[in-house]
C-alpha cells in the first residue's frame, strides 16, 4: 500500500526501531570504545615511530657532523705529516749532498796526494835509473869509470832539469 519499504504492520516497525536502538547502544558502548582504543594505540605507535625516527635522524646528523670533523682533522694531520716528510726529505737530501761533496773532496785530495807521491817516487826512480844508465853510457863513451857519486848526482840532476825544461816548453 504505501510502498515496498514501509512495513505492513506497525509492530514490525516498532521491533525494528527497538532492535536498531539496542544495536546502536551495543555498538556505542562496546564496539566504538574498542575501535577508539585501537586507534589510540595505533596513533601512539605511529607517533612513537616518528619520534624514534626523528631521534635516529638527529643521531645520524650528529654522527655525520662528527665524521666530517674527524675527516677534516685527518686531512689537516695528513697535510702536516706530508709537509714534515717533505721537509725531512729535503734535509736528508741536503745532508746526503753535503756528505757526497765532502767525500768527493776527500777522494780528490787523496788522489792528488797519491798522484804527487807516485810522481815523486817515479822521478826519484827515474833519477836513479837514468843516472845509472847515463853514468854507464858516459863511462863507455869516455872509456873510463865514473864512480864518483857527487859527479854522478850532479850529471843526473843536470840531465833531468834539462828534460823538465824541454817538456815544459813543448
Amino acid at each position: 500500500m504505501f510502498g515496498p519499504l514501509l512495513p505492513e504492520h506497525l509492530s514490525e516497525f516498532v521491533v525494528g526501531i527497538v532492535l536498531f536502538i539496542i544495536i546502536f547502544i551495543v555498538v556505542r558502548q562496546v564496539v566504538v570504545p574498542r575501535f577508539e582504543t585501537m586507534y589510540k594505540e595505533r596513533d601512539e605507535e605511529i607517533r612513537g615511530g616518528i619520534d624514534r625516527a626523528e631521534q635516529a635522524q638527529a643521531e645520524a646528523e650528529k654522527a655525520l657532523a662528527m665524521y666530517k670533523e674527524r675527516l677534516a682533522n685527518a686531512e689537516d694531520e695528513a697535510a702536516k705529516i706530508r709537509d714534515a716528510a717533505k721537509v725531512t726529505g729535503q734535509q736528508i737530501q741536503a745532508e746526503m749532498r753535503a756528505k757526497a761533496e765532502e767525500d768527493a773532496s776527500r777522494i780528490v785530495t787523496s788522489a792528488r796526494t797519491q798522484v804527487e807521491a807516485e810522481k815523486a817516487q817515479a822521478i826519484d826512480s827515474l833519477r836513479k835509473d837514468v843516472g845509472t844508465m847515463a853514468t854507464v853510457l858516459a863511462g863507455k863513451i869516455l872509456g873510463e869509470s865514473l864512480t864518483d857519486d857527487a859527479r854522478v848526482r850532479m850529471t843526473v840532476d843536470s840531465f833531468i832539469t834539462t828534460l823538465s825544461e824541454d817538456s815544459t816548453l813543448a
